[in-house]
C-alpha cells in the first residue's frame, strides 16, 4: 500500500535547500499541503531571505502540488507562532512537523566563543522546541500528529569541533523521549532522523566521491516513513546513501552492591568490566523503567 499524505498539512523547517527541500518536494508529490519554511540565512545562520523558500514553493506548484512559503527564524518563538498561525489560517490544521532547520559554527571546544555556542543551540534545540510547542496543542485537539526531529551522529556519537552542534542534536533526542510519553494518548508520534547527506552543511567536510553517493533524496524516504500514519514512535532512524539503520540507547544489566561498606569507588573499579557487559542489555522506555529496575533488583538481592 502506498504511503500518501492527502489532506495532511506539513511544516518543514529549513526547506529552502538540501534535505528540507527534498522532504518538502516529496511530501507535496504524495499529496500533502506544505509550508516551506526557510529563514534564508547562510550556513552559519547569518543573513536572511525568503527567496529560497519561494523557489521551492514555485517548484511544488509547477508540479501540481500545494504549498506556501514562510521565512520565520525558528530560533524566534514569536515568528514560529506566526508561521503556525499562517498554516492554520490557510488550511485549518497541522498534521506533520519536520524540524530540519540548522546552522553550523564549528570550532574546537576550547576555542569556541559563547555566542557561537548559543547560536547553534538556539536553532537546533530551541528551534525544535519552539516549533514543536507551537503545534503541540493543535495536534492534541486533532488527536493526530507526527513530528520528526533531526538529530545527528555528531550528537549520538560525537565529532571533533562540533560540541555545540552535537550537544544540541543529542538534546533533541531527549526532547523526543519525553514528547513520546506525553503525546501517546493523543496519537502524536515523534521520532528522530539522523541523516548523512551531501548538503551545504557537509560540502567541505567530505570528499567529492563520497558526496556523490550521499544525495539528500536518499534520506527523504526514511523521513516520510516517520511522518506517515503508521509511523513508529520514539525511534532514531539513521539514513544515508541508501542505507537505513536504527540506534537505541541500551543499559547493561549492572551489579548490585548489597552492603554499604562495599559501595566504594574501588569496588566499582573492580567490577567495571562486568558493568560494561551488554549481553543482557535492556532498552529503557522511560526514566521510571530504570527506577523500577534498580528497586526490583535491590529488593531481590
Amino acid at each position: 500500500m502506498d504511503i500518501r499524505f492527502d489532506k495532511r498539512v506539513a511544516i518543514i523547517t529549513g526547506a529552502g535547500n538540501g534535505l528540507g527541500k527534498s522532504h518538502a518536494l516529496q511530501l507535496a508529490a504524495r499529496g500533502a499541503k506544505v509550508v516551506v519554511n526557510d529563514f534564508g540565512g547562510a550556513r552559519d545562520g547569518m543573513g536572511g531571505s525568503s527567496s529560497a523558500a519561494q523557489a521551492v514553493v514555485d517548484e511544488i506548484i509547477a508540479a501540481g502540488g500545494i504549498a506556501i512559503a514562510n521565512g520565520a527564524n525558528v530560533a524566534d518563538a514569536k515568528q514560529v507562532k506566526a508561521m503556525v498561525g499562517q498554516a492554520m489560517t490557510e488550511w485549518g490544521r497541522i498534521d506533520i512537523l519536520i524540524n530540519n532547520a540548522g546552522i553550523l559554527r564549528d570550532k574546537s571546544f576550547g576555542k569556541m566563543e559563547v555566542e557561537n555556542w548559543d547560536a547553534v543551540v538556539d536553532v537546533h534545540l530551541n528551534g525544535t522546541a519552539y516549533c514543536s510547542h507551537a503545534v503541540w496543542n493543535i495536534m492534541k485537539e486533532q488527536n493526530y500528529g507526527r513530528i520528526v526531529n533531526t538529530t545527528s551522529t555528531s550528537g549520538i556519537y560525537g565529532n571533533f569541533g562540533q560540541a555545540n552542534y552535537g550537544a544540541a542534536k543529542n538534546a533533541v533526542v531527549g526532547l523526543m523521549n519525553t514528547l513520546h510519553i506525553e503525546g501517546a494518548k493523543n496519537n502524536i508520534r515523534i521520532n528522530c532522523i539522523a541523516p548523512t547527506a551531501a548538503t551545504r552543511m557537509t560540502e567541505d567536510i567530505m570528499p567529492p566521491e563520497m558526496l556523490a553517493q550521499l544525495q539528500p533524496e536518499n534520506v527523504t524516504p526514511a523521513v516520510l516513513f516517520l511522518a506517515s500514519e503508521d509511523a513508529p514512535s520514539r525511534t532514531i532512524l539513521l539514513a544515508g546513501g541508501g542505507y537505513y539503520t536504527v540506534a537505541k540507547l541500551m543499559e547493561s544489566d549492572g551489579l548490585y552492591l548489597k552492603d554499604a561498606a562495599q559501595r566504594t569507588p574501588e569496588a566499582i573499579a573492580d567490577a567495571f568490566e562486568g558493568l560494561c557487559d551488554m549481553n543482557n542489555a535492556q532498552e529503557m522506555l522511560s526514566g521510571n523503567d530504570h527506577v523500577m529496575k534498580i528497586v526490583t533488583k535491590a529488593s531481590k538481592a
